[in-house]
């Protein structure tokens, strides 16, 4: 007798199961992907024991006449496809006709159902993947699924399943995301007498965003307006267009995990490496390395551009044009922040990044020494400036790295009173006398500095309210981006060395630095090997101190040890620049003049993301009007 034979049907279906159905949550999936495809804009979901014991779909849809429902639970009966080009250009979120077949062999299932053209509905019950009746019943329009004691005859899976908790969060977390997808459509969300989510039909994805979150995480939110970019596949073709809009969070909203990423793409809900990608490079220099932001984001394209037929359970895709989609969400991503600019306040961050993970600050190392007491019990020092405007002392200018002295140039309109007036209500304030939505950076060169808070932070005046500055973070921003402008253009500064400085190199160390050497020296560094694992450099940036440069030069061959063999030569330039401008910028408790402190905000106003330091630390702080005015209970 030969060894190979056909598996029989109960086999071949609770394989298939083993590939569509994970846990509740993947039944859920499939029939509510069923419900939207079925064009309902009423979706019930009922669960009890986290899905176990039971699950119930009902929906608005076209429902199934009755034929179709009795064929539906045939392996690999479908509506959505009927030809192998079909599935070059698949426009709906079911499409392999293993769902209910899968589902129903691991499971006691029941379907109500009934078609517009039919006057009763049909009823069918299944259990284990047997059909024990079939009947006519009084049906309304659309679809009900009753999926009961979920593998109840394959016991080795349900021990695999996770608390209840667990289980009912997966279900929770893939009836919001699809919620966030179509906010035309109502869904409910119930486990057993407990609501988890309802949410009516609404017109505008802002909408369901507070529905679903409520205003608080609003706040914290830029709308990324509709962007779009054709890809030509051949001349002689028409272009593919890529079009890409939904919410993506302020650089201060730093998340531990990406569970709060939502990709969809033509309406599925993905989970796409490149996509992560893309958006991590988006935020890259805007936040720390280890945390990730908040992203709601809706990419459509041509169903032929994107091969969604790569995955039993439909969660990954594949694009066509994978390049041209990464830098497309990167580069829209990115633009919509360099022109929001969004300004980080004193409002917690949803989730805070802790100071260890962040790399080298020249302020939490001048203070690890202090003790906890001499922070708490002494008084703020603060270096007050003249209230009145300062006039320009003849002589140089004041000495800044990469200061400009023409920039320096006093503003044409006295610094020294706000024009915004506050009414002397005592408790109330006037309805729209204060602007609603994040602050923007777009005004830190019109701030009017106050002074300095332990020689440390600057302390500015604005309309908007009260702020405060990092000068050593914003120097370090200001530089960055200088130094990327200069090494693009390939005007560098640089400085000779009165006597090489000689560096010992590991040689892990030595390999990099053989790997680096020509983009060193177009950062401004000139080097050659001298002797065995032994290097000399004779020029360097003119920004950094002979003190610093030993240690500048380290941290780049660390850098490129640890990151360059995963991430752009891009990217590689970038830190390089980070690492240079860190050790170039004003340090903590340096004594800064008027002058000067107007400089650092009028050229931080100038750069193109002014919100965080290249490695993610914010910037400038703003305590708002709105917020001053709250806390004297004047609103």
């Amino acid at each position: 007798m030969g060894r190979i034979r056909v598996l029989s049907d109960n086999v071949a279906n609770k394989i298939a199961a083993g590939e569509v159905v994970e846990r509740p949550a993947s039944v859920v999936k499939e029939l509510l992907e069923n419900s939207i495809d079925a064009g309902a804009t009423e979706i019930r979901v009922e669960i009890e024991n986290a899905g176990r014991r039971l699950i119930r779909i009902a929906d608005n849809g076209c429902g199934m006449l009755r034929d179709d429902a009795l064929l539906a639970f045939e392996r690999h009966a479908t509506s959505k496809l009927s030809d192998v080009k079909d599935l070059l250009s698949i426009a709906t979120l079911g499409f392999r006709g293993e769902a209910l077949p899968s589902i129903a062999s691991v499971s006691r299932l029941v379907l109500e159902t009934r078609a517009e053209e039919e006057q009763t509905g049909t009823r069918v019950e299944i259990a284990g993947g047997k059909m024990l009746n079939v009947e006519e019943i009084g049906q309304s329009r659309g679809t009900t699924i009753t999926v009961r004691d979920l593998f109840f005859n394959v016991p080795a899976r349900k021990k695999f399943l996770r608390s209840e908790q667990t289980e009912l969060a997966h279900v929770a977390s893939l009836v919001t995301h699809y919620s966030l997808a179509h906010p035309d459509k109502a869904f409910d969300l119930r486990d057993g007498a407990r609501e988890l989510l309802s949410v009516e039909p609404v017109a505008d994805l802002r909408d369901r965003v507070f529905q679903v979150f409520g205003s608080g995480i609003l706040e914290d939110l830029i709308r990324l307006e509709p962007t779009q970019r054709l890809f030509e596949v051949d001349p002689d073709e028409p272009a593919m267009p890529f079009a890409l809009h939904g919410f993506v969070s302020r650089p201060q909203v730093q998340k531990n995990n990406r569970n709060s990423i939502y990709f969809f793409v033509n309406g599925r809900l993905i989970r796409d490496k490149l996509l992560l990608h893309a958006l991590s490079a988006a935020y890259y220099n805007l936040m720390p390395g280890q945390s990730f932001p908040f992203a709601l984001l809706f990419l459509d394209c041509d169903p032929q551009a994107v091969d969604v037929n790569v995955h039993p359970s439909k969660t990954e895709v594949r694009f066509r044009q994978q390049s041209f989609v990464h830098d497309f969400v990167r580069d829209a991503v990115r633009e919509q922040l360099m022109e929001s600019r969004p300004a980080p306040s004193f409002r917690a961050s949803p989730v805070a990044q802790p100071a260890a993970q962040l790399p080298y600050s020249e302020f939490s190392q001048a203070m690890e020494n202090v003790p906890v007491s001499a922070i708490e019990q002494a008084p703020p020092t603060i270096a007050r400036a003249p209230v009145f405007t300062l006039q320009p002392q003849p002589g140089p200018a004041p000495h800044l790295d990469f200061y400009d002295a023409s920039a320096a140039a006093p503003a044409q309109e006295p610094t020294g009173t706000l024009r915004l007036r506050v009414p002397d209500t005592h408790g109330s304030f006037p309805a729209g006398a204060l602007s609603e939505g994040p602050s923007s950076l777009a005004g830190l060169g019109d701030l009017r500095p106050l002074g300095q808070l332990h020689e440390s932070f600057i302390l500015a005046a604005g309309r908007s309210g009260l702020w405060i500055i990092d000068q050593h973070v914003a120097h370090e921003r200001i530089l960055f981006e200088k130094v990327l402008v200069a090494r693009s253009a390939g005007r560098v500064e640089v400085q000779q060395l009165l006597m090489p400085l000689i560096l010992q190199l590991s040689p892990s160390q030595q390999i990099e630095y053989a790997r680096i050497a020509d983009e060193l020296a177009a950062n401004g560094f000139e080097t050659e090997p001298f002797g065995n694992r032994t290097i000399a450099i004779k020029a360097a940036p003119a920004a950094i101190g002979p003190a610093e440069l030993e240690r500048v030069i380290y941290e780049i061959l660390e850098i490129a040890e640890v990151e360059a063999r995963r991430v752009s030569l891009d990217d590689l330039r970038r830190a390089i620049a980070a690492s240079i401008a860190c050790r170039a910028a004003i340090k903590i408790n340096t004594h800064l003049d008027q002058s000067k402190m107007e400089y650092l905000l009028r050229e931080l106003s100038k750069c193109e993301f002014p919100m965080a330091c290249p490695h993610g630390r914010p910037v400038a702080l703003e305590y708002s009007m709105k917020e001053i005015l709250k806390a004297f209970h004047r609103i």
